[in-house]
């Protein structure tokens, strides 16, 4: 309790006009870790933000591991602080930023139950909820995804976080807006030195393939450091998947990104 309502303060009284730099490139990985969830992410830039979610006792509590019954809920660690964003910033997260920011939720129960928990909650806030001529915030669902449900009923205002396979099967860009998988599964070079040509070449190949469905492509357990987010931008990697905030902010303005 008192972590949320240190979050709440700081939230609160944060001047976002001065942040300059929003990083289409940025994503904060277990984002809830950080001191101040969300804020962290903010002050530092980022345009997407990752929620690990157990729906516990009918409450979608944010923690990686079993949560305490006194976990903070999505609501209050996410939907509730963004719906106030949109509502102070013209509908938007960052003044000026006419771009999306994504709010990844990674389902650690079972997956049917917690995607209805979570229809049930962003419909208590429409303006998170993306429509034909606006989406200022997707929200999409990885690990457990309700995947054959929501391929049936198509794209109803959440989406779902893609994997490899399922490129090429006609899944629209709303309903699957983003490409993700384990790092090492596509590259065993381990971020220390310099790349060679065919260290990355395989994940460039992949970038071309979810490029072409006009998806984003995220990699997780990445070699977390400047080199490392060097070579998987100019390999075609959209989401820089890291735990360091400040560290990707800086290196991100020093490439004008």
């Amino acid at each position: 309790m008192i972590r949320i309502l240190l979050f709440f303060f700081s939230f609160s009284n944060l001047c976002f006009s001065q942040i300059n730099h929003p990083h289409t490139k940025a994503h904060a990985h277990n984002d809830y870790e950080h001191a101040q969830p969300l804020w962290n992410a903010l002050t530092n830039g980022f345009v997407s933000v990752e929620a690990d979610v157990h729906l516990t006792d009918g409450r979608l509590l944010v923690s990686h591991a079993r949560p305490h019954r006194d976990a903070p809920t999505l609501q209050q660690l996410y939907l509730a602080p963004l719906d106030s964003l949109l509502k102070q910033n013209d509908n938007k997260i960052y003044p000026g930023y006419e771009g999306i920011f994504y709010l990844m939720i990674d389902c650690k129960t079972e997956a049917e139950s917690a995607y209805r928990a979570i229809q049930e909650e962003a419909d208590r806030y429409p303006l998170l909820r993306c429509s034909p001529s606006r989406c200022p915030v997707k929200i999409f669902i990885s690990g457990n995804r309700a995947m054959h449900t929501m391929m049936k009923e198509g794209y109803q205002g959440i989406a779902l976080d893609g994997r490899p396979d399922d490129l090429g099967k006609g899944i629209s860009m709303d309903l699957m807006p983003v490409i993700s998988d384990h790092f090492a599964n596509w590259s065993s070079w381990k971020g220390k030195t310099e790349p060679l040509p065919d260290d990355l070449a395989r994940i460039r190949e992949l970038a071309e393939r979810v490029h072409a469905e006009g998806k984003k492509l995220r990699l997780w357990a990445i070699p977390d450091n400047e080199l490392a987010w060097a070579a998987l931008l100019d390999a075609g990697v959209d989401f820089i998947n890291t735990d360091q905030l400040e560290a990707l902010h800086v290196f991100l303005i020093s490439k004008g990104l």
